[in-house]
């Protein structure tokens, strides 16, 4: 009868562990044993080059020839992990006398002990065993990790929340591409503050007794409504609460996060960024577009176009950004691209300068409408393009799309 294993943690720190093999098993084994803090002798007249560096940090001891019997007195665990049946039955043996669990990794079935896929996350230790199948608890193993990783899995309502605002950057808008950190601080939190450009699909996965205030359902106005919003997540994080302010894209990057991180301090609130993919570099990297590009573009500059050329509050120089050679990234310009295309061409960019426009970029609907700065008016009239969009001008548009140019 083929019994199961029974499961158990070895607390192995100051405890010596004996490894017998030099080799890539022994050199996969050797840092968990490491990292559980085991006082670990190598056995084997040889090593890989990268167990010999471990010697170098004093992680490890070798006794560099064959195993002899003794070397296993005083272990508390032996690794069995050479190519040699002769020499790992000759470990098993020894090991079985003095009542040694020892792995073995030519024969699980003579082992007295299996290794499991082990992964860890936030205080927890993820081991698994499947009855010999090692891919099959790899792969089980990293499904826990990540519904650990993004929430699914976490017992939030076990364990007290910590009161305090945290900004969470969603990224450019395909769920996928939150941070792992991003994702787990939205299914743990009491109060989630979530703009229109932040992704939809991850608000439908969270909790049903999560408080959920729309942005776009406060006061309009753009001074009047960050004035609310600053309001609403230092007044829920003083009540207690964990609250999430989510954003679409990275909040440091034209999304006024530092006025809440300024509210929050200002209030005694605490606060922590989670940073999300930056959109002006993310949308035209997934649309196949690189912002830098050797021997054609050596810098690339982030502009917000919500306000016009020649606008009292606008804090650009576009004359000075016109003599730039490298890739102008546009946010926010949709409205006002044709005037900033003719204040460019105004000040010496070449008419025949590649621009695209990346709509609705990493969504189903994504499209890239191109054009140039002397024709951009006219395409984006033509295309219809609505925000969001994020445009891209310069000869780094050339290499992407060669044929269009």
């Amino acid at each position: 009868m083929d019994h199961p294993p029974y499961p158990s943690g070895l607390r192995l720190a100051g405890r010596r562990v004996v490894v017998v093999g030099g080799g890539h098993v022994a050199q996969r084994r050797i840092p968990a044993l490491i990292a559980a803090g085991a006082e670990i002798e190598v056995v084997s007249p040889q090593v890989t080059p990268a167990i010999e560096g471990m010697l170098g940090s004093g992680e490890l001891r070798w006794t560099r020839r064959g195993f002899e019997a003794a070397d296993l007195e005083g272990a508390w665990y032996a690794v069995c992990a050479t190519d040699d049946e002769v020499v790992n039955e000759a470990v098993s043996a020894a090991a079985e006398e003095r009542r040694i669990f020892c792995v073995r990794s030519d024969d699980a079935l003579a082992a007295t002990a299996w290794t499991p896929a082990v992964g860890r996350h936030g205080g927890v230790t993820v081991a698994v065993l499947s009855n010999r199948e090692p891919r099959r608890s790899a792969t089980v193993r990293d499904e826990i990790l990540a519904g650990l990783r993004d929430g699914s899995l976490d017992a939030r309502h076990q364990r007290p929340q910590t009161p305090g605002v945290i900004l969470v950057g969603g990224g450019p808008g395909d769920p996928d591409l939150v941070s792992v950190a991003g994702r787990k601080a939205l299914m743990e939190a009491d109060v989630v503050v979530a703009d229109r450009l932040a992704p939809r699909e991850l608000l439908s996965q969270l909790p049903s007794d999560v408080e959920l205030v729309d942005v776009a359902k406060l006061p309009r106005g753009r001074s009047a409504q960050q004035e609310e919003i600053n309001r609403v997540i230092v007044e829920r994080a003083l009540a207690g609460k964990s609250v999430v302010r989510f954003k679409g894209g990275d909040s440091f990057v034209f999304g006024r996060g530092y006025e809440e991180v300024i509210a929050c301090r200002a209030a005694g609130v605490p606060v922590t960024v989670i940073p999300g993919l930056t959109s002006p570099v993310a949308v035209p990297g997934m649309a196949g577009i690189p912002v830098t590009h050797r021997g054609v573009a050596h810098e690339f500059t982030v502009i917000s176009g919500h306000l016009p050329p020649g606008h009292p509050e606008s804090l650009t120089n576009w004359s000075a950004v016109a003599g730039l050679a490298g890739t102008l990234v546009l946010m926010m310009a949709v409205e006002n691209a044709p005037a900033i295309a003719s204040a460019l061409l105004q000040a010496g960019r070449p008419t025949a300068t590649p621009v695209a426009v990346v709509c609705d970029g990493t969504m189903p609907t994504e499209r890239t409408v191109l054009a140039t700065l002397g024709t951009l008016a006219a395409r984006l009239e033509q295309e219809s393009v609505k925000p969001p969009a994020i445009i891209v001008v310069g000869e780094v548009v050339r290499v992407a799309h060669p044929e269009a140019f």
